[in-house]
């Protein structure tokens, strides 16, 4: 799936999920610059008022419309409502996963705790004519708001991306950039499995090279398990 490359100014992100999450990425895209739709579990004209004091800016919409007309797509919502969301209007999109498991919210989900692939594998076989690309995930939603800064800023954090495409995560990784963080390339989507909750790199607020290395070992590690 071949994408083109974009600007902010001329871009559109949309925000599924308007809670913790969503409301800081929605935050930080106002801050660079693009045009964020955002959307909740509830009708838009109930969140709007929120949205104009946590996100300023934002327009409060509906998921199928915010996912229609965005030309990217974060998923913030909890992961066991992943089947919700619009996979007609999400075809083709470049989407990116930032939920994760958690049992005090999702219920205990058997299938969502499969040994055999990451989470971001499940939403990508639900999402098959999209591309699904994991980021912002592993960091807390604190930090995130917080620890934002300008490329090459001493201290700057980094956030990893992985993805089955490359020229996506190239894409996710820019964005990344663009709000503030040193993106990571981590490859494939199984390579997500470093980021999940119980894994090394999950709750991660450090910077580019202190990443690459936690990777490096975890790679490791595994290729001596084997």
């Amino acid at each position: 799936m071949t994408h083109t490359p974009f600007e902010p100014e001329q871009t559109t992100i949309g925000i599924l999920g308007a809670g913790k999450v969503g409301t800081v990425l929605a935050r930080l895209a106002l801050a660079a610059g693009y045009d964020v739709l955002i959307s909740g579990s509830r009708d838009p004209s109930t969140i709007a008022l929120t949205i104009d004091v946590l996100a300023p800016g934002a327009v409060a919409t509906t998921s199928t419309d915010a996912a229609a007309r965005s030309d990217i797509v974060i998923l913030a919502l909890p992961l066991g409502k992943y089947q919700t969301v619009p996979v007609q209007a999400l075809r083709g999109k470049v989407v990116v996963d930032a939920m994760n498991y958690w049992w005090e919210i999702d219920g205990e989900r058997e299938d969502l705790r499969s040994p055999t692939s990451t989470t971001s594998e499940i939403v990508a076989a639900f999402l098959a004519e999209s591309s699904v690309v994991k980021a912002f995930n592993h960091m807390g939603y604190h930090d995130l708001d917080e620890e934002s800064r300008p490329a090459s800023a001493p201290g700057r954090k980094a956030i990893a991306v992985a993805g089955d495409d490359k020229a996506d995560r190239s894409l996710v990784a820019a964005v990344v950039d663009s709000f503030g963080f040193d993106p990571v390339d981590i490859g494939m989507l199984r390579e997500g499995t470093i980021l999940e909750p119980g894994h090394e790199l999950f709750g991660a607020d450090i910077g580019a090279d202190e990443l690459r290395a936690v990777v490096a070992r975890a790679r490791v590690s595994v290729a001596a398990s084997i």
